[in-house]
């Protein structure tokens, strides 16, 4: 057996003498003792028993980084190919490689591993260590690993100027960037923390990055969460303070009635770790961005990557999970609506359930609570009804939406995807009535504590106002910046502006978010259409629903007043004052009106603009288009197009969210192509539509969803909060009991 013990001379004396020792130079040398003490306790502290494990492709740095980071703890530092595998074989790597062939290597290197131990040392591992299982499962055990994530086309280049041509797996036929692409589903596999290191970073700074990293994974109280609504001077005392990121997602809203957020803020990427990401899939940048938003100790990296290979693996019917399209001049589409059920809310709602299903306890069972305005309800019951069949025991949904204010295609979607777990009820109200009887339910604790005792059963929040949603959709505005940069369309740092069309404010702060982290987003463009209560807020400061009546329109996803993800972005510009936010938000509920202070109105209005557009006009946006491009738009992307027409300066490229399926709105995009005759059944008007061999073709889920026959019925109840809350019993019953 190999061993390598991390040597501390402080621990060859016993503790009397250390005693004495310590009392002497304390007393003799203050600042030396003060010095040694940090340098031993910082390593002591960092490491205890365990190793720091570096991990990479050849040419990675992880030797040069190793020494340094070993250096800065006061610790051993191993190389496996020279300490280990030199000193075991008597000869070199190169040669083992000659002697035995690239499969035999890979079984003699693996053999090695298992037979060496270490303590409390920093070790880089071999570029072809992580493909022996049994090998790196040892390691594992007594070792945090760190994989160095150097983008490929980097790695080529530093290989070709190191003049190496030889590393395991290099044959003819098959090329050094297919070797390390194969490479990276071993990495993935083991490593409990990513450090991204860019092209030219130095390898300090890199190895002040994984001190940081390992940091970061050794303590989870760094990533606490707070309510919008909480003070900074009762926190410490609060009953939600300090909620970590699996608490948040469990319990949905806090308890004083705010939205969660993280107490420190989001990561920021810097230039050179966005810029890694450019050659990266979409799936790729998902699970770096989400890493460093939900913390390790919540979801394991390698658990992570699982939940979302399983999102967006099969799912979606572009490789490119968000495409983006070049529209016309400097408009650009990011089409979000390639997901099961044809609406950006597939990214969150393929992704979340998991996350749920991953985070909450299995003590209890967990219904969870939704309400939409359209396009939330068929995707969030397509998700959950993608659970395990175990899951599926434990955890179950109820849909909440407007009876008469989703298009025929919608309720359809609605009804049919409802499964054995995920239910749907029509309300006869709108919206706003759904979203706010559920933050009621949530903050009755008479009627959630009877169904804990009496059904063991929880209650938690699907909708936006669960933070978990909003992180995939960071996501995607992320990485449509980056596909711009990588179709060379712009170079990094140079600005963009990003129009959405948006009524509850979730998919404009997700974008809002991705340039808090670094994106170079200019101005964030809100589009309204004649709900327009947004717009006329970020214009005035007043948000003001005071005799307003809602508006159904041909965009029914914005037909929305209360704007709930506001709550977050105004705890942002206000700088976490909980006080101001709870008044503001209690004076909307009370008086229907509040009014933002000057000062914040001009932090909002250097980062937001808005603009809305009538019905006529964006029936004429979606006859306009199709007539120069032959592109179809959907009602919502065709706010956003007019809306971006009227306020973009066209001195930088803009992205409009295309946030659903012109297929979903059948009956408004046949009367903007002036057909004068439109056959009331659903799926005649997706044959109608699919005559025209329009950009982007009918949707095939679509499709799929109303060929069924038999889609069976869903409950329709009245607008009141007893008979929903009725409603949710009697599904927990019928469900769980």
């Amino acid at each position: 057996m190999f061993h390598i013990f991390q040597y501390q001379p402080l621990r060859l004396i016993t503790q009397n003498s250390l005693s004495n020792v310590c009392l002497k130079l304390m007393l003799s040398r203050p600042v030396a003792f003060k010095q040694i003490w940090k340098s031993w306790f910082s390593s002591h502290s960092l490491l205890g028993k365990k190793n720091i494990i570096l991990m990479g492709p050849p040419g990675a740095g992880k030797t040069t980084i190793g020494r340094i980071v070993g250096q800065k703890l006061d610790c051993p530092f191993i190389d496996i190919d020279d300490d280990v595998l030199e000193t075991t074989w008597n000869m070199s790597v190169s040669e083992k490689m000659q002697e035995v062939g690239y499969e035999e290597f890979l079984e003699e290197e693996g053999k090695a591993l298992l037979k060496f131990s270490a303590s409390g040392s920093v070790i880089s591992l071999s570029g072809s260590n992580p493909m022996h299982a049994a090998g790196m499962q040892h390691m594992k055990e007594n070792g945090i690993v760190v994989y160095l994530d150097v983008p490929t086309t980097v790695i080529m280049s530093r290989l070709k100027t190191m003049k190496v041509d030889r590393i395991v797996g290099l044959s003819p036929g098959v090329s050094l960037k297919d070797i390390l692409q194969f490479r990276k589903q071993f990495y993935k596999r083991w490593f409990d923390i990513r450090v991204l290191c860019g092209g030219d970073i130095a390898a300090a700074v890199v190895a002040e990055k994984v001190l940081d990293a390992v940091k970061r994974y050794q303590d989870s109280e760094l990533e606490t969460f707070i309510s919008t609504r909480s003070s900074r001077s009762g926190r410490s005392m609060e009953k939600d303070s300090h909620k970590y990121f699996s608490d948040v997602v469990t319990q949905g809203l806090a308890l004083d009635g705010g939205l969660f957020v993280p107490e420190k803020g989001l990561p920021k990427f810097t230039a050179e770790e966005w810029q890694g990401l450019i050659e990266a899939t979409y799936t790729e940048r998902a699970q770096v961005i989400l890493e460093s938003c939900i913390h390790p100790a919540d979801i394991p990296a390698s658990k992570l990557a699982e939940i979302i290979e399983t999102a967006y693996g099969e799912n979606f019917s572009c490789s490119k999970i968000a495409p983006v399209r070049h529209l016309a001049g400097n408009q650009f589409l990011l089409e979000l609506f390639h997901g099961p059920t044809a609406s950006f809310k597939d990214f969150a709602l393929q992704l979340v359930p998991h996350l749920f299903a991953y985070c909450i306890p299995r003590t209890c069972n967990y219904l969870f609570l939704v309400a939409t305005s359209g396009d939330t309800g068929s995707a969030v019951l397509d998700g959950f009804s993608r659970l395990h069949d175990t899951d599926k025991q434990r955890i179950a949904l109820v849909n909440f939406f407007p009876e008469d204010g989703v298009s025929p295609i919608q309720k359809s979607q609605m009804i049919s995807c409802q499964k054995e777990n995920a239910w749907s009820v029509g309300v006869k109200s709108d919206f706003d009535f759904c979203q706010t009887a559920i933050k009621q339910i949530f903050t009755n604790s008479d009627f959630t504590g009877f169904l804990t005792v009496e059904y063991g059963t929880a209650l938690a929040a699907a909708n936006s106002i669960n933070w978990a949603r909003l992180l995939p959709q960071i996501v995607y505005h992320a990485s449509a910046y980056l596909d711009l940069v990588h179709q060379g369309i712009i170079s990094f740092g140079s600005p963009v502006d990003i129009c959405i069309p948006t009524g509850n404010f979730g998919n404009m702060l997700a974008a809002f978010y991705a340039k808090m982290m670094g994106i170079p987003i200019r101005k964030c463009i809100c589009a309204s259409n004649e709900n327009n209560v947004l717009t006329d807020f970020i214009r005035t400061g007043a948000y003001d629903l005071r005799g307003r009546k809602l508006i159904s329109t041909f965009s029914p996803a914005v037909d929305i007043l209360k704007s709930s993800n506001l709550e977050r972005y105004l705890h942002l510009i206000a700088n976490e004052d909980g006080q101001l936010v709870t008044q503001l938000f209690n004076q909307l509920e009370n008086q229907g009106y509040f009014q933002l202070r000057k000062d914040l109105l001009g932090k909002l209005q250097q980062d937001l603009v808005a603009g809305w557009c009538s019905e006529e006009d964006c029936l004429a946006a979606i006859h306009s288009v199709y007539s120069t491009t032959g592109y179809i738009l959907d009602t919502h992307t065709a706010v956003a197009k007019v809306v971006a027409d009227r306020l973009q300066d066209r001195t930088c490229p803009i992205i409009i969210s295309s946030t659903a399926h012109y297929s979903k709105f059948a009956p408004a995009i046949l009367r903007a192509l002036r057909i004068a005759e439109i056959n009331q059944n659903p799926l005649s008007q997706l044959h109608l539509l699919s005559s025209y061999s329009a950009l982007p073709p009918i949707h095939w889920g679509l499709l799929e969803t109303l060929k069924k026959t038999g889609n069976g019925d869903h409950h329709i109840c009245a607008a009141d909060m007893s008979v929903l809350m009725c409603h949710i019993e009697t599904l927990i019953q019928n469900h769980f009991m």
